[in-house]
């Protein structure tokens, strides 16, 4: 039987096997064609996203959209009808005085809104890094910021400064299995110190070899807010 490599999973072998002579800007190339063919794979392809944000454990928003490629290269988004709703926020009763009630739910009512506000800037931040994009890569190699760690079998790739100053993604890829073993990030959402997240993408291969992120699961700690996108239902544009 024929085994079907997918084109990330191809360049990423092609690194580990040469990553004991060629110098870190040619693997790190090798990886950026190779995310940049997948890229253009993909682009095939439509597919439902599923998105679900929690707040200290409870779901408070779920969606989900049907995606394609425009003719731009970027991704269009169609909400589905039968998305859950979000969540309405429960209002606390206006006692203590009719002028001082007014206050303290204008008080109230604004932290729900600032909350939904970075709930949004949360779950906005998981589509700046998935899927990993070839020329961030290629301005962190400029930048110095790219280093690999070749170990037995499996084989680090770490980018710095990919998105924002001081956030890193770190690629895992298992040489055996010849598949990505692990993609993760450290980031932030506003303040490098007081927000930050971190971010684990689990990926999956099409029957044409094609990797796509399965589920991404994003964890803002400080706001105890979970972001957890789905992907699924991929098919073939115009199939």
């Amino acid at each position: 039987m024929l085994k079907i490599v997918s084109p990330v999973s191809a360049a990423l072998l092609l690194i580990a096997t040469t990553s004991a002579q060629a110098p870190p800007e040619d693997r790190a190339a090798a990886l950026k064609q190779s995310l940049a063919a997948n890229q253009a794979a993909l682009r095939q392809y439509s597919w439902i996203e599923t998105t679900q944000i929690s707040l200290k454990g409870e779901v408070k928003k779920q969606e989900q959209k049907q995606c394609s490629y425009g003719a731009d290269g970027k991704v269009q988004k169609t909400p589905m009808p039968d998305a859950a709703p979000a969540k309405a926020a429960q209002q606390p009763s206006s006692g203590g005085g009719r002028r001082g009630g007014r206050m303290k739910q204008a008080i109230v009512e604004n932290k729900v809104d600032e909350m939904k506000e970075y709930m949004e800037k949360v779950a906005a931040l998981v589509h700046e890094y998935v899927p990993p994009d070839p020329q961030k890569i290629q301005a962190a190699q400029s930048a110095g910021n790219v280093s690999t760690q070749p170990s037995g079998a499996a084989l680090a790739l770490t980018v710095k400064d990919y998105v924002k100053p001081g956030d890193s993604l770190a690629i895992g890829f298992d040489t055996a299995a010849k598949k990505l073993s692990s993609y993760s990030v450290n980031s932030y959402v506003e303040k490098p110190k007081d927000d930050t997240v971190t971010l684990a993408v689990t990926f999956a291969t099409l029957p044409d070899g094609t990797a796509y992120p399965q589920q991404v699961l994003l964890d803002a700690t400080a706001k105890k807010i979970l972001v957890k996108v789905t992907n699924s239902g991929y098919k073939k544009s115009g199939s």
